[in-house]
């Protein structure tokens, strides 16, 4: 069972990949999601990169990706706001691997952007089948945020 103190523990003596799988297990525990990944930003450049993914096959660990302008970058990078999609018809409208998405069984997205210090750090993301994102939900995915920028900031912190 994951909980803060032995979140905790892992971010004192693991690695930023071992801490985005502990928060990978606490989402699956407190929220649920077929596909959990975490992604960083370069704004200024406009590009994207998969840090993290429990879906390699279909989801692998990225380089660099150009950002494509929609709803759902005016969202979650501009307004620095979660989005949710309950549907596979709304995540198409913003993501064009819609298909990949709906034949892992998914038809449900919540991508949540992740802060420090006012500083955007990346997206946790995770995707489950249709209607499964509720407000509750959300807000329990919400209440991950402190590890998660424990995540991140290890990432960051990391030499290159």
């Amino acid at each position: 069972m994951t909980d803060l103190q032995s979140f905790i523990a892992i971010a004192e003596s693991g690695t930023p990949q071992r801490m985005f799988a502990a928060l990978e297990d606490w989402v699956l525990q407190d929220v649920g999601a077929i596909i959990f990944s975490a992604s960083v930003f370069d704004l200024p450049a406009r590009k994207s990169r998969r840090i993290y993914t429990n879906q390699p096959a279909a989801y692998p660990v990225s380089g660099l990706k150009d950002i494509i302008p929609n709803a759902w970058t005016a969202q979650v990078l501009d307004a620095r706001k979660s989005f949710v999609a309950n549907t596979l018809e709304e995540i198409a409208k913003v993501f064009p691997d819609h298909p990949v998405i709906g034949s892992l069984g998914c038809g449900s997205v919540v991508n949540m952007p992740v802060f420090l210090a006012g500083r955007f750090l990346g997206t946790i993301n995770a995707l489950h089948e249709p209607g499964y994102f509720t407000p509750l939900r959300v807000a329990s995915l919400h209440a991950l945020r402190a590890p998660a920028m424990l995540a991140f900031a290890a990432f960051a912190a990391e030499p290159a």
